[in-house]
C-alpha cells in the first residue's frame, strides 16, 4: 500500500489534473464508483485501478476491484483523499487510455449522426454534450479547433459516463472543411438569425450538425461551409441558449424525424 504522497506513482496521477500531462501520456484520471464502473462495463481502456480499501464501502466497488483483471494501486485514505477532486472520496477510481478516432475512419450513421463543435470552451457544457449524444444514439462528437478537453474531470462528472459510450474525434476547422467536402457531408449548422425555423424542414440523411462556440456561434466562413442553416425560436426576452441546450434540442429534433421515417418506412 502506497501511504506517501510524495510517492512517484502518486504524483504522476496527481499531475493528470493537467491538461499538458493528459496530452502528454494520452492517459486521464476517472474517480467515483459510478464512472469507473461505466468505464469497464463499456470496454474503455483502463489500465489500472487506484483503491483505497478503508473507503471502498460499495459492495458493487468491491466486487468490481475482484473481478476486474487489472493492475491495482492500492494507496492509504489519506492518499487517496490527495488524489480526489470530490466531497466524501469513495475510495475507488481509474487510470485509463484516451479514444480519438481519426477523422479520416468516421463512419456516418443513421440519425441523428454526429456533432461537430466548433471552439466549445467550457468542460460542463462538453460533457453534458455527450451525455445528450449518448441519450440520441448519435455517433459521437467531433471537436474542432481550440477546443476544451473532453478529458478534463469536470467534462468527466458531466457526461456521466457517456465518454466511455460515444466515439470522438478531433481536427482544424480547416481539415473538418476538407474532409466534408471530399465525403459529401451534409452538414447542418445553427445560428439565431438562419432563414429556416429548425422544425421546418426536413434533415437528409447522413448529416453532422455543426454547433459554434459559446461566446461567438458560428462564423460566416463556418455557416457558408453548411449545407442548411437552422434556427431555434426565441419567443421571450433571451435571445440564445446555453450550447448544450441548443445542441440537445436539435439533436432530439433530428432523432424524431429519423424515427418518424422509421415509421413510414415500416
Amino acid at each position: 500500500m502506497i501511504t506517501s504522497s510524495s510517492n512517484p506513482t502518486v504524483r504522476q496521477i496527481r499531475a493528470l489534473r493537467q491538461r499538458k500531462e493528459r496530452e502528454r501520456t494520452g492517459l486521464f484520471f476517472i474517480e467515483g464508483v459510478r464512472l469507473v464502473g461505466e468505464a469497464v462495463q463499456l470496454g474503455a481502456a483502463v489500465e489500472a485501478l487506484v483503491v483505497a480499501p478503508e473507503l471502498l464501502a460499495s459492495p458493487f466497488a468491491r466486487d468490481l476491484v475482484g473481478q476486474h483483471r487489472t493492475p491495482i494501486i492500492e494507496v492509504s485514505a489519506e492518499v487517496f483523499a490527495g488524489l480526489s477532486q470530490k466531497d466524501g472520496p469513495q475510495g475507488l477510481a481509474a487510470l485509463a487510455r484516451q479514444r480519438w478516432t481519426p477523422l479520416a475512419d468516421l463512419r456516418l450513421g443513421p440519425p441523428p449522426g454526429w456533432v461537430a463543435l466548433v471552439d466549445p470552451a467550457d468542460p460542463g457544457n462538453l460533457g453534458t454534450i455527450l451525455r445528450s449524444a449518448d441519450a440520441v444514439g448519435a455517433a459521437g462528437v467531433i471537436l474542432l479547433g481550440d477546443a476544451t478537453d473532453p478529458y478534463d474531470p469536470a467534462a468527466l462528472r458531466a457526461s456521466m459516463g457517456a465518454i466511455f459510450a460515444v466515439q470522438l474525434a478531433r481536427a482544424s476547422f480547416d481539415e473538418f472543411a476538407a474532409w466534408k467536402r471530399a465525403c459529401g457531408v451534409f452538414l447542418v449548422g445553427a445560428s439565431d438569425k438562419a432563414p429556416a425555423d429548425y422544425q421546418d424542414v426536413v434533415y437528409p440523411q447522413p448529416l453532422v450538425l455543426l454547433m459554434g462556440s459559446e461566446r461567438q456561434g458560428l462564423s460566416l466562413a463556418q455557416q457558408e461551409l453548411c449545407d442548411l442553416m437552422v434556427r431555434l425560436p426565441m419567443r421571450g426576452r433571451s435571445d440564445s441558449l446555453n450550447l448544450a441546450v441548443a445542441t440537445a434540442v436539435l439533436l432530439y429534433e433530428l432523432l424524431n424525424q429519423g424515427r418518424r421515417a422509421d415509421l413510414l418506412q415500416g
